[in-house]
């Protein structure tokens, strides 16, 4: 295999080589830029799709993403203080704004009317849809108060593989008593296996949930 000789004092000029590089040599390494106030980057040019790596100069971050182009559809980036974000890692938090009247014994979706944040948009229509198959953490806080006094209230975390019974109130002597459900998990999703929030109870006396301060909320994120 021949090979191409770059001269020891560099190239100024863009240049295209076929074939493999190899960087000999006792401490062998590879400078990308030169010291300049600007961007540089390594483009992975693919059939279906382009990914690259690179130095945001004016963030001064190392940044990995989608496509040509430096800084657009970010999957992660490393700040110098070594910090590692993804912007596009699936994580919500969505909760009530306002109160839910509840009258049925059984399947009663919770619903959310105000997302937080939702960095992948995967939230919707009271439902959690996994993008990618992995492990997955989900957690919830269900304000309810007016619960029947002779009654049991069950709230579940309802995915696509099993059901979690993450809170059961008995009987509490008191119509007016206030409940709080607190849950969490990691659970196991296909990529499109969905999750959602259901409270059910043994009696069908209207009862409520509750949307003040936060006292009814969803959230989650992709664990591995």
């Amino acid at each position: 295999m021949s090979k191409t000789q770059i001269p020891s004092g560099g190239i100024s000029s863009d240049i295209a080589l076929d074939g493999d590089i190899s960087v000999t040599g006792t401490t062998p390494s590879v400078t990308v830029g030169d010291a300049g106030a600007e961007d540089a980057k390594i483009v992975f040019d693919g059939n279906a799709q382009d990914y690259h790596i690179g130095l945001d100069d004016s963030a001064d971050t190392l940044v990995i993403g989608k496509g040509s182009a430096l800084g657009t559809t970010t999957s992660m980036s490393f700040d110098a203080n070594g910090i590692i974000t993804k912007p596009l890692q699936p994580c919500f938090f969505v909760y009530k704004s306002a109160g839910q009247d509840v009258t049925n014994t059984s399947n009663n979706d919770i619903t959310f009317d105000t997302e937080r944040f939702d960095l992948n948009a995967d939230f919707g229509s009271n439902v959690f849809t996994a993008p990618v198959t992995g492990k997955y953490h989900l957690s919830a806080s269900v304000g309810y108060i007016n619960a029947n006094a002779s009654g049991t209230i069950m709230v579940y975390i309802n995915t696509s593989n099993f059901e979690i019974l993450g809170h059961r109130r008995d009987a509490s002597g008191d119509d007016s008593v206030y409940g709080t459900a607190q849950m969490s998990a990691v659970v196991d999703m296909d990529a499109n296996d969905t999750a959602k929030l259901i409270i059910d109870s043994s009696h069908d006396d209207d009862y409520a949930l509750e949307s003040a301060t936060y006292r009814t909320y969803f959230s989650g994120y992709l664990v591995a």
